[in-house]
């Protein structure tokens, strides 16, 4: 198996991971946050989803890997629709359509340098503070906003920010070690994947309050992988085949998985409220018939 079907493989697995680890999380908020058989199954499942993901990165550029995050929204949708017995609409499948087909073009089209994927020490700093500068922008943003849809969309954009560039961050420390050992890694950018990744999760879940779960969880899944690829092209070299017109291309196939992951996020985050209309609906057939009976 070629870099790219390792990452591609890597990549599956982990957003699998993910997807397991939310199911969990949502019993555990079902449970009131009991239960240690469940906390330690949506730990394990997290911390797998993480490692795949690290690893994913050693083997292909960071829009590939980032970009096959979004699957986690794929894997949801069935999911969601065992969990809660409900079928899977035409619309969703063409959501479904569309984010793989995006993924698709883009894995294509994407050309990893031929040179390691090295920060110097003083690179690592101008990119960790130049984004912590723009995460911490976009919360003073959020803390002023008016509006709770808006408020959210700005803290899910500093979390898809703090992610992607954690991404970038541990690509470069893989790099690192696997070029010149475990000296060479820089403690100061580890540090600052810890940081990152501590604070977009912290973020992400900061987002989800007050403005549900599918606009958040969709602007948190676009902004990540655009930020992470950028930042690739810019650090690493990372580039497209056929020059500006695969740049084009990817640009649209861009659009195009924006627009199935969106959609996506709507319908696995809407499953709980039509199951619970559902079960209104079959509640109150059952009230008629017995008032009818009786």
């Amino acid at each position: 198996m070629g870099s790219l079907g390792w990452a591609v493989a890597l990549s599956i697995l982990s957003a699998a991971s993910y997807a397991g680890a939310a199911v969990a999380q949502e019993r555990l908020a079902e449970h009131h946050q009991r239960g240690v058989t469940r906390w330690a199954v949506a730990l394990l499942l997290t911390a797998g989803g993480v490692g795949l993901h690290v690893l994913a990165l050693n083997f292909g550029t960071v829009a590939v890997v980032q970009a096959l995050g979004t699957l986690t929204l794929l894997f949801a949708l069935p999911i969601s629709a065992l969990r809660y017995r409900v079928r899977i609409s035409i619309p969703a499948w063409i959501d479904a359509a569309l984010t793989v087909l995006g993924l698709s073009l883009i894995m294509s089209l994407s050309v990893e340098s031929s040179a390691p994927a090295l920060l110097t020490e003083t690179s690592g700093r101008y990119v960790a503070f130049l984004t912590l500068a723009v995460v911490g922008a976009l919360t003073t943003a959020a803390a002023v906003a008016r509006s709770a849809r808006w408020r959210a969309v700005t803290l899910a954009t500093a979390a898809g920010v703090a992610f992607g560039i954690s991404s970038v961050l541990s690509k470069a420390l893989l790099a690192s070690f696997t070029e010149h050992g475990a000296h060479a890694v820089s403690m100061f950018i580890t540090g600052m994947v810890v940081v990152l990744s501590t604070g977009g999760y912290l973020l992400g879940q900061l987002s989800y309050r007050g403005a549900g779960l599918a606009t958040p969880l969709a602007t948190v899944s676009v902004s990540n992988p655009l930020v992470a690829a950028i930042a690739g092209v810019i650090l690493f070299d990372e580039s497209f085949r056929f020059g500006t017109a695969g740049l084009v291309v990817v640009a649209l196939a861009g659009i195009v998985m924006t627009l199935g992951v969106i959609g996506l996020a709507r319908r696995t985050t809407a499953p709980p409220d039509s199951a619970e209309e559902s079960l209104d609906v079959q509640i109150g057939e059952h009230r008629q018939e017995v008032s009818d009976h009786g």
